[in-house]
């Protein structure tokens, strides 16, 4: 990690907080490694007598393809499910497309409205707020715990994981994922957008899912070895899987996002977060990783950051004058506006105290 990060320290080593921290968390995982064999038997008890045994996200990359892999390979029936927003790149979805098809396994696809997802992107531009993929994120957590709730299921198997994405998120490169009144509070701030068939969850819907439907979100891949580039390759030699540069640029949107908007607006290159996490799970050399960063742009080519630019202009009807007012306003933090971060700390502290 580098001074990006703006509430970073370095011992007298050298070695920042970030690392320091990610190792311990690394160190305790190890000693007290979770059982896949006891988390299969809790799911197959759980889902007696159901079609499905969990809920898997897909958005095809490489995390979400390799649980749904694995989640087969033990024997488990998923309904894998998938959020098309309109930004899906052809490669994640051909990927998707393969990997289903070879593992036969049901796929539920919830295309959102696009007038009314691009209207909430455009508040969201409005409002000069960093986590504009607040909107993708929450709306596929609010998927995956409703299609949870409607077939009755109390297991939602994620491709979240230690190895390749455990280091801690600096606050000045995203937001709480779970606001949904400050996702409601820019909607109605900038322009009359009312939400009507977006899905969005907050934190009482998230307190329901838990304590009342008894629905568990799963770090799947923490059940496994899980090394990225071994399971790009077998993804690969299963279901000609392809692979896409940076992590999650399966999506056009995101790959604009983390690869232009984050560096130029906001002075955010999540790479070296990415990259950080990779070197200290020992899965890429620290020099691999420098060469990455200093030699290449944010983006895997200039060409490349043309064709997105160009397509974004088009799908968002902005302008080039536009997009670089956009970009040179200075930015404002999610906390400007409303938000429900602070009832959400309160009561996880709660949580943990009375230890549902």
């Amino acid at each position: 990690m580098n001074t990006t990060a703006l509430d970073i320290n370095f011992n007298e080593k050298g070695i920042c907080n970030y690392c320091i921290d990610f190792e311990k968390k690394i160190n305790e995982y190890n000693k007290n490694k979770p059982s896949l064999d006891d988390l299969i038997s809790k799911i197959k008890k759980t889902s007696k007598g159901n079609k499905y045994d969990c809920i898997i996200g897909l958005s095809g990359g490489v995390d979400s393809c390799f649980s749904v892999h694995n989640a087969v390979e033990k024997g488990l029936n998923p309904l894998v499910v998938h959020l098309d927003n309109g930004w899906n790149s052809e490669l994640a979805q051909n990927n998707i497309e393969n990997l289903i098809k070879k593992l036969d396994v049901d796929l539920f696809t919830h295309v959102v409205n696009w007038n009314e997802y691009k209207n909430l992107m455009n508040a969201f531009f409005g409002a000069d707020v960093l986590d504009v993929e607040l909107l993708m994120d929450n709306a596929m957590l609010a998927i995956n715990y409703q299609q949870a709730s409607v077939n009755n299921l109390n297991f939602i198997l994620a491709g979240t994981n230690i190895s390749s994405e455990g280091m801690a998120m600096p606050k000045n490169m995203n937001w709480f994922k779970y606001d949904k009144k400050n996702i409601i509070d820019i909607a109605k701030k900038f322009g009359d957008n009312k939400i009507n068939t977006y899905p969005i969850i907050g934190t009482y819907d998230l307190v329901k899912y838990i304590i009342i439907k008894k629905i568990k979100w799963i770090s799947f891949l923490d059940y496994f070895d899980y090394n990225k580039f071994k399971a790009i390759n077998l993804l690969k030699e299963k279901y000609n899987f392809k692979p896409y540069p940076y992590k999650h640029y399966e999506s056009v949107f995101t790959r604009f996002y983390q690869g232009y908007i984050l560096p130029y607006k906001f002075g955010v290159d999540k790479r070296i977060l990415h990259y950080s996490t990779l070197i200290i799970s020992n899965q890429i050399k620290r020099e691999d990783a420098l060469k990455e960063i200093q030699s290449k742009h944010a983006y895997p080519s200039e060409d490349m950051l043309e064709e997105d630019k160009e397509y974004f202009l088009k799908k968002m009807n902005w302008t080039s004058n536009e997009l670089e007012t956009y970009i040179k306003r200075p930015p404002k933090r999610h906390d400007f506006y409303k938000s429900e971060k602070l009832l959400y700390e309160t009561l996880l502290k709660l949580y943990k105290l009375l230890k549902f």
